[in-house]
């Protein structure tokens, strides 16, 4: 089937507020999960005859647990200052798109059925019944929408628009209206342990290729450990890190760390997957059941410590989540987190990000580096917005923008910020995650993408910038497919510890 066709944005070098169109991407839809899928994590396996009802009691019931959704749809007086802030209204001039219009889907059946005037005067609140077509509506625009959380951070309420569609997805999920990509690949981490389905062989055999790749590049006899028992470090990295370009390059750079700085480490087959889709749609249930996977697979082989891969929603769940998923970190109060937080050495953090791990090595002068090996790249760094907006690196404020940037400037002498405006807590998002990294989705996600490839331009023309350095898979699988959209070479796109693997210095072991 051929790709679908839609106009590419142009870049002007500068961001403006689009005049709005009306309904711009309401043709833009992903494939709805089939039957075995929705069943495979627990959901209806189609839309079921009472969804209206049903769809409205798992309202009020995520309204009641979680009180920041209520809050949100009492709060917003729209006074319209998310307006241009999202990405994906600034791409598709969709009204739908803007924070407000996407959380209005949702508030106007809020105040139909949980408010006193929705339910007695209804056309004088803007209250909504929820019809047929406005749930295909929810469909649409909540999987238009990254859960970035930028509209948060400029809202003077503090609305999170993630939050809601969150809970929209979740209600979808719930009256079996689910999407293809997230809940398939769900599916497949649970089954399998990774989001690819990559089988323990398959992965050892893609591991033991990496070696001799790095064997042949250096000379040196990088380990890539497999469900080794007694090491100190488990990682745990996104599937994509095992076959795709360029994500292997990081995965190496990971080893090439390890392996310099004499620490003990391996992956699991049990684990071998730090993305947890669970979190795009809410799904506290299929968070957590992912998440006991790295639980188990760190009781099972005695580590010290457990270190996350380059993957921006990895992290948010692993720094947010994890010590009430699953006891890592503090909180778990059930006999297997008990038992683990004794297991864990308590001088580490639990979890700790491979930024922070490599940053702290480099704060102690355990590994050196030629950086003149990366002359070959003016770099610059991308805030990917889990890390920038939902979590934190380090003991200061602001180490989750600090950190990786310490570490470019340790390993390369050519880098250069994007705009002040666009990077740190007002970041872009790449346009691709969320789970929109379909290509179902490809139209929204090139004209999500235009923000930030206008920031990218812009340090390209006047710095020469080559290289877009990224700690997020999502990320690099969304630049990879979208710069070319732009005019740039998919080859400008790589992890900050692809840096580190070029520049890094390694002796053999006697």
């Amino acid at each position: 089937m051929a790709a679908p066709q839609f106009e590419v944005p142009k870049l002007t070098g500068y961001a403006e507020t689009p005049a709005i169109k009306e309904n711009a991407t309401a043709h833009v839809k992903s494939f709805p999960a089939n039957a075995a899928i929705q069943e495979g994590i627990g959901f209806p396996g189609e839309l079921v005859e009472d969804w209206h009802d049903k769809a409205i009691a798992k309202m009020g019931d995520l309204l009641g647990k979680y009180r920041s959704l209520r809050v949100f749809m009492d709060a917003c007086v729209h006074c319209g200052a998310c307006t241009d802030k999202c990405h994906y209204f600034l791409g598709t001039a969709d009204p739908k798109n803007m924070p407000v219009g996407r959380q209005e889907l949702m508030r106007g059946v809020y105040r139909r059925h949980f408010t006193f005037a929705g339910k007695y005067f209804p056309s004088l609140v803007g209250a909504k019944d929820l019809t047929k077509e406005l749930l295909d509506d929810w469909y649409k625009y909540y999987y238009q929408c990254s859960e970035c959380r930028r509209c948060s951070v400029f809202c003077p309420y503090g609305i999170d628009t993630a939050e809601v569609t969150m809970a929209g997805r979740e209600i979808l999920d719930t009256v079996g209206y689910g999407q293809k990509y997230t809940n398939e690949i769900m599916g497949k981490l649970h089954k399998i342990g990774n989001n690819l389905g990559l089988p323990g062989p398959a992965l050892q055999d893609t591991l033991e290729g990496m070696e001799e790749d790095m064997l042949d590049d250096t000379g040196v006899a990088v380990k890539m450990p497999l469900d080794v028992k007694g090491v100190e470090v488990l990682l745990v990295t996104p599937s994509a890190d095992f076959f795709a370009e360029p994500h292997v390059e990081s995965l190496m750079g990971y080893a090439k760390v390890f392996h310099a700085a004499g620490i003990s480490w391996t992956l699991s087959t049990t684990a071998s997957e730090a993305g947890n889709f669970g979190m795009f749609i809410g799904s506290y249930a299929n968070m957590r059941r992912a998440a006991l996977r790295i639980r188990e697979a760190a009781l099972e082989l005695g580590v010290k410590r457990i270190v996350v891969g380059e993957c921006g929603h990895a992290w948010r769940v692993a720094y947010s989540f994890w010590n009430t998923l699953t006891g890592v970190g503090h909180g778990g109060e059930d006999p297997f987190s008990i038992e683990l937080q004794k297991q864990l050495d308590p001088r580490y953090p639990a979890p700790q990000h491979i930024c922070e791990f490599t940053y702290d090595l480099i704060q102690q002068g355990k590994l050196k580096f030629d950086k003149s090996l990366n002359d070959h790249r003016v770099i610059t760094f991308h805030d990917s917005c889990n890390v920038a907006r939902g979590s934190r690196m380090g003991d200061m404020p602001g180490g989750q923008f600090v950190i990786p940037r310490e570490i470019i400037k340790a390993v390369a002498n050519n880098f250069h910020d994007m705009a002040e405006e666009t990077i740190g807590e007002a970041t872009f998002c790449c346009g691709g995650g969320g789970g929109l990294l379909t290509d179902d989705l490809m139209e929204v996600r090139v004209k999500g993408a235009l923000p930030r490839m206008e920031a990218f331009n812009n340090v390209v023309q006047e710095q020469k910038v080559n290289f877009l350095a990224l700690i997020c898979a999502i990320c690099k699988a969304q630049f990879t497919k979208v710069v070319p959209y732009y005019g740039f070479d998919m080859s400008m796109v790589g992890g900050v510890h692809q840096l580190v693997s070029t520049a890094i210095q390694l002796e053999s072991e006697e």
